[in-house]
């Protein structure tokens, strides 16, 4: 059940998909169509999934689900998983490597290794007061306070001096 990513509540579980590179105004068009056809059909064990999405920075796909009506399951799960490796097929891009990091560069995006972004920390490159992309947030409340933070405040801080 498609709904509205602004209209679920803030304790709705996000997943978030990092982009290797932007994506062209064409491809999101395409993106958000499909995106509402999976959705549209997603369930767990045949229970509809109350789940909306956002795609942000022309880089970043999020996916909201409130588990208040249904909680996902391991197939529900699979199955987002595998729609996203389609997409990564489809416009030949990476958004499963955990092992990459997004930052801010003024109003740009930039998209490094982890390894590269060690180095440029190293360098002195970036800073404490880099804003840094935390993935690993859980839900929309997370998204909204903690997600575009100040490596400082982010796991991103280990690798600061």
């Amino acid at each position: 059940m498609l709904v509205d990513f602004n209209t679920l509540p803030e304790t709705s579980r996000v997943w978030i998909y990092q982009a290797n590179r932007s994506f062209s105004d064409a491809e999101l068009v395409e993106i958000k169509s499909k995106l509402d056809t999976f959705i549209e059909g997603w369930t767990a064990h045949g229970s509809n999934l109350k789940a909306g999405y956002d795609i942000r920075y022309k880089r970043f796909i999020i996916i909201a689900l409130d588990q208040e009506l249904n909680v996902a399951t391991g197939c529900s799960i699979d199955a987002s998983v595998t729609f996203i490796q389609q997409l990564e097929k489809d416009y030949n891009v990476d958004l499963l490597d955990k092992m990459n990091v997004s930052y801010k560069q003024g109003e740009f995006v930039a998209h490094k290794t982890l390894t590269d972004f060690r180095k440029m920390a190293k360098d002195k490159a970036v800073s404490k007061n880099t804003i840094v992309f935390n993935n690993l947030v859980t839900n929309i409340s997370e998204l909204n306070e903690s997600w575009e933070v100040p490596a400082s405040e982010s796991w991103h801080n280990r690798f600061l001096n």
